[in-house]
């Protein structure tokens, strides 16, 4: 699918160096954007109109920092994917110290929060700017991680949904992504071994599949579109038919 209005509008992207983020760069690049690349590691990818930004999304400083760096390179962000996360080990509340569930809120959700508002005002003068969020199906139910990871996915499609309440009429639109089983490096813990647990995943998947990160990328560019001028303030599943059980 070809959306040739991706050329000449420039993209940021947090959680570049690999799963959905790697895929969302390569999609929007392979649309003729530029993409900002951020990423606490190096993000191994190369292209004509990609800048690559290595900082902390915890940093509030080194993220500040980085934005800069990218919008100087290639000019303001006409879209956003807010794509940086963690998981949590899965583990219940009474597990969880105070250290980790801050870490976990400051990658997956307050992340989110300092980007927005960093790239936000520009977007407000121009009338125009669209945020794709990434939110999981632990965001819509419970099961889909531990405490803090869920409290935090959750809390992003409250967050998205009043980004968009809030500025839609000023030409924002702030849309929520929701991941079930894909087959990222974050996952990589449920294929270790014999693959029990990934195997076990795909059993209770309706689809009986893992999904590829570019089955993410490929929704976001269509959420990022104009062909969704109408879509505000959403969550869409890509989750193999998961929630519907």
């Amino acid at each position: 699918m070809k959306f040739t209005e991706f050329e000449g509008q420039t993209v940021l992207v947090t959680g570049a160096a690999s799963g959905i983020g790697r895929a969302q760069v390569q999609a929007f690049l392979a649309q003729g954007a530029a993409v900002i690349a951020i990423d606490q590691h190096p993000v191994d990818l190369e292209g004509n109109g990609l800048s690559i930004q290595v900082a902390d999304v915890r940093d509030a400083a080194a993220l500040s920092h980085a934005i800069q760096a990218g919008i100087t390179a290639l000019g303001a962000p006409q879209i956003v994917c807010n794509t940086a996360g963690k998981l949590d080990g899965y583990q219940p509340t009474l597990a969880i110290d105070l250290a980790i569930w801050q870490d976990i809120l400051a990658t997956d959700l307050t992340s989110q929060f300092l980007v927005t508002n960093a790239i936000l005002p520009a977007m407000l003068k121009r009338q125009h700017g669209v945020f794709v969020n990434m939110a999981s199906i632990a965001g819509l139910v419970g099961g889909g991680g531990g405490a803090a990871y869920t409290a935090a996915k959750h809390a992003i499609i409250g967050y998205t949904k009043q980004l968009d309440l809030d500025y839609a009429a000023q030409g924002i639109r702030a849309n929520c992504i929701a991941p079930g089983a894909i087959d990222t490096p974050m996952n990589a813990a449920d294929f270790a071994g014999d693959g029990k647990m990934a195997k076990w995943v795909a059993s209770e998947t309706p689809a009986k599949r893992w999904a590829q990160p570019e089955e993410v990328a490929d929704l976001t560019l269509f959420l990022a579109s104009r062909h969704a001028d109408y879509i505000h303030g959403t969550v869409t599943p890509v989750d193999g038919g998961w929630l519907e059980k």
